[in-house]
């Protein structure tokens, strides 16, 4: 397979795996898998939550289609698509994981009108920490924040997240 087409194949999987994450986070994280993703939704202790585990469970695909594409004589497209789902695994972390909830600090400030959308939307879907109610599924493409506001508005705030002590105040 040539690299301009490998590389559009894996661009395309990143854009894909935006619908996916969207259809996995709604329908299967806040349905069946809630199990996982109810320690997302709650205050952690530590560095580790039960939902990582859906790190692992979303890195075996990848890693299966790049095996395959490379090693075991599928189709090198696959390999291709195995890179873009890892891609947007790599995008998804530095996003939620460091810049969201700054589970690896930085000085990170937020100066674009994008970055702080999606942060919004992100932080707007976690002040409901219960399985229903919650609103802004997606990771890269969020909703209007005002829209989403208004949709908790409208919910009457069921399931809001009780305000945390700040940390920094408690420990001095």
């Amino acid at each position: 397979m040539s690299w301009p087409l490998g590389i559009l194949l894996l661009l395309v999987t990143v854009i894909g795996m935006e619908g996916f994450a969207y259809v996995m986070h709604r329908w299967v994280m806040h349905g069946p898998g809630w199990f996982l993703h109810a320690s997302h939704h709650r205050h952690r202790e530590g560095k580790w939550e039960l939902n990582d585990l859906y790190a692992v469970i979303f890195a075996l695909p990848s890693i299966t289609l790049i095996l395959g594409g490379v090693s075991l004589g599928w189709w090198p497209g696959h390999a291709w698509i195995g890179a873009g789902i890892a891609a947007y695994g790599a995008i998804y972390f530095g996003f939620h994981d460091i810049i969201v909830h700054n589970r690896i600090p930085t000085r990170y400030l937020p100066r674009s009108t994008y970055m702080k959308r999606i942060i919004q939307a992100h932080r707007l879907h976690h002040v409901v920490e219960t399985r229903r109610g919650t609103v802004s599924f997606g990771f890269l493409v969020a909703p209007d924040p005002a829209r989403l506001k208004a949709e908790i508005k409208r919910r009457d705030r069921q399931g809001i997240r009780a305000p945390q002590p700040d940390r920094a105040l408690a420990e001095k």
